[in-house]
């Protein structure tokens, strides 16, 4: 992950000492882009084969596809009180155990035969990874030079990026070669494992001293924001590779393919978007970030060309970099101290919407056609629209 030289002297929270401050910066951000890079790398093995393994070997239909997904992203909102209770532990430590978990879960993958056993192992590999989901945020600021911290949350999802590009380009060339998709599970689970291990090189000093929970009036338009994105973002992610696979029998090699080519997009494009967001704000990238998400919707629901949809596909999956936003918006409103309470909340009303999104999509799926589905995204970014217009102007105060 690369560095920029203009370091400043102060890591809040950490050594003032100036060498030494500056080289726990840098030592950080390596060792924190690492484990992004990681978790990164297991998450795309998992999310690459997931539609055609689920599908293929396990004969999960439409409705019970969208069982898991929100049966598993109920692990969202246990995930804020669980970070709750650990409240006051350093957060690299917190990582460490996470992503031991989610280890575990995937790796079990390998041994999966039936519908109920991947439900359950889908709780053990989520609840990890929905705890770990907020820290890299929270680290990114702790170690962030005071109005840039766009660039440098931008820096570790580009570092996400190439991770995830990696896992796909590797389970691409696996599939090719003839290598079944169970055995790729135990190497997502590698993968996650050198994640944790990367989190003990971050400075443990990074942790939350302030308040376990944070609710308050002045962040709800970051709640309702969250809240809306969950909804739209689980639409992206459980339905969007399952229409591909399901209505247009894409291959698994396609797929991946297709993830690839989206991270490659989003490791050159995160820390350009991060800067961009230092400079114009939130108000601007956000609105056209859901102004494009609308368009993109109906495209899934009216468009019956496989290729265009694979465009559709790519786009919307390349756009998820603009949800930086959100991020640097915390960082605007909310302490040092309670940034990772404030984004765990986040994540919460996130996965309230993505717990119930799944379920309703698979209903809609069955009983009216797919088009619905993802003609409730379109609904939902059209509301974020109207919400992100409450957003104040660069450089003006939040508006609540």
């Amino acid at each position: 992950m690369p560095l920029d030289r203009d370091d400043s002297d102060i890591l809040d929270g950490l050594p003032t000492h100036h060498i030494r401050a500056k080289a726990q910066r840098r030592r950080g951000l390596l060792f924190l882009g690492l484990a992004v890079a990681g978790v990164q790398l297991t998450m795309a093995v998992q999310m690459g084969l997931n539609a055609n393994f689920l599908k293929g070997d396990l004969g999960i239909s439409g409705f019970q596809f969208g069982m898991i997904e929100a049966t598993r992203e109920s692990c969202g909102v246990l995930a804020f009180a669980i970070l709750a209770v650990l409240a006051g532990i350093a957060e690299p430590l917190i990582g460490t155990a996470m992503l031991l978990l989610l280890a575990a879960g995937i790796g079990s993958y390998f041994f999966a035969h039936s519908y109920v056993f991947v439900l359950l192992m889908s709780l053990v590999w989520s609840q990890g990874l929905h705890v770990w989901m907020p820290l890299p945020n929270s680290m990114t600021l702790a170690l962030a030079e005071k109005g840039r911290a766009g660039f440098r949350l931008g820096q570790i999802q580009g570092a996400g990026s190439a991770g995830y590009g990696f896992g796909l380009i590797a389970a691409l060339a696996l599939t090719l070669g003839g290598v079944p998709m169970r055995p790729m599970y135990l190497l997502a689970a590698a993968a996650a494992v050198f994640a944790a291990t990367s989190c003990l090189g971050i400075p443990r000093q990074i942790k939350t001293p302030g308040p376990r929970l944070v609710f308050r009036r002045a962040y709800s338009l970051y709640y309702v924001l969250c809240l809306l994105e969950g909804w739209r973002k689980q639409i992206s992610i459980s339905f969007a590779g399952f229409l591909l696979v399901e209505q247009y029998k894409a291959k698994v090699q396609t797929i991946l393919l297709l993830m690839a080519i989206v991270q490659v997009i989003g490791y050159t494009a995160s820390p350009h978007v991060g800067r961009l967001i230092d400079r114009i704000g939130e108000r601007r990238i956000l609105i056209f970030y859901y102004s494009c998400l609308a368009l993109l919707f109906v495209g899934y629901a009216v468009v019956r060309t496989p290729y265009v949809l694979y465009g559709v596909f790519i786009i919307d999956s390349s756009f998820f970099v603009f949800a930086l936003a959100l991020t640097t918006y915390v960082n605007r409103i909310a302490p040092k101290s309670e940034h990772t309470p404030t984004l765990s909340m986040g994540v919460a009303m996130n996965h309230v919407a993505a717990v119930a999104m799944p379920f309703v999509g698979g209903i809609l799926w069955k009983y009216l056609g797919y088009q619905w589905a993802f003609l409730t995204g379109a609904a939902t970014a059209a509301l974020s629209i109207l919400a992100a217009r409450r957003l104040p102007r660069h450089g003006g105060h939040s508006v609540t």
